[in-house]
C-alpha cells in the first residue's frame, strides 16, 4: 500500500519560515520524481516545486529563491523548506511522485498524499 504522508504545516508570521516533509511508504522512492503542489481556496492546484531521482530541481516563479526542495532517499522523505513567507503562500500543501523520475516539471503524479496547511498571517 503506497502513502505519503505530509507534515510541518502551521500557522506563521509573514516573513517566517516553515519545513515541511514528506514521508513515503510502498514505493521506490529513490527512482521517483517528487513534487510539492498548492492548493488555495478557490484556485487552482498549482505546482510549486519538483525534485527528479537525481536531485535536479526546478520552481514555479513565485517561490524561487524563497522555496528549496530537497529529498533524503535513506529515510524516503521529501522536504520543502520555505522561506520569507508571504500571506500569499497561504494554501494547503500536498507531496506527489511520478514513476518518471526524470520529469523536472510538469509531472503526472501515481501518488499522492493527503496534504497539510500552511497559513500565513499579515
Amino acid at each position: 500500500q503506497v502513502q505519503l504522508v505530509e507534515s510541518g504545516g502551521g500557522l506563521v508570521q509573514a516573513g517566517g519560515s516553515l519545513r515541511l516533509s514528506c514521508a513515503a511508504s510502498g514505493i521506490t522512492f529513490s527512482l521517483n520524481a517528487l513534487g510539492w503542489y498548492r492548493q488555495a481556496p478557490g484556485n487552482e492546484r498549482e505546482l510549486v516545486a519538483v525534485i527528479t531521482s537525481g536531485r535536479n530541481t526546478n520552481y514555479a516563479s513565485s517561490v524561487k529563491g524563497r522555496f528549496t526542495i530537497s529529498r533524503d532517499n535513506a529515510k524516503n522523505t521529501v522536504y520543502l523548506q520555505m522561506n520569507s513567507l508571504k500571506p500569499e503562500d497561504t494554501a494547503v500543501y500536498y507531496c506527489a511522485a511520478d514513476k518518471n523520475g526524470l520529469r523536472y516539471w510538469s509531472l503526472r503524479p501515481n501518488y499522492w498524499g493527503q496534504g497539510t496547511q500552511v497559513t500565513v498571517s499579515s
